[in-house]
């Protein structure tokens, strides 16, 4: 399946690609204080790809907190996370706000609360290294 979506104003574009179905695309809803203001819902297939396009760079905005392993993609005029990205092994992985998606209302699976507060950098890499989706950003 192929989604489309980006930010509000359109400056950030996504497109996600998985086998699973619309049904069994997971999300996840993370606790922690950046999310929670944002209103994001995460997903991510390890075995899909996403690739995320960016039309002015200058409104392109990488936003880090915490153990800093990861960064928020946001868009300056309008505000919009539309993936967490980190870098690995030379590879690029992320997850997506899925409410960034065009279609999102497609993706039924309830989101699933979790909290990693208490992983320490190494165990969020590595999850990020087994969970997380391939991608590019440019």
């Amino acid at each position: 399946m192929r989604y489309e979506g980006g930010c509000h104003c359109g400056n950030l574009k996504v497109r996600f690609e998985t086998a699973l179905d619309a049904g069994r695309v997971p999300l996840r809803a993370c606790g922690c204080t950046f999310c929670r203001r944002h209103g994001a819902t995460w997903t991510s297939d390890p075995a899909g790809s996403l690739e995320v396009r960016v039309g002015d760079p200058q409104l392109l905005s990488r936003y880090r907190f915490g153990l800093g392993t990861s960064e928020f993609l946001l868009c300056r005029r309008c505000g919009v996370p539309v993936a967490a990205v980190c870098e690995l092994d030379g590879a690029t992985y992320a997850a997506l706000n899925a409410n960034a998606l065009d279609d999102r209302g497609r993706l039924t699976q309830a989101p699933l609360p979790v909290d990693y507060d208490g992983e320490t950098a190494e165990d969020r890499l590595a999850r990020r290294r087994r969970a997380w989706t391939p991608a590019r950003v440019g």
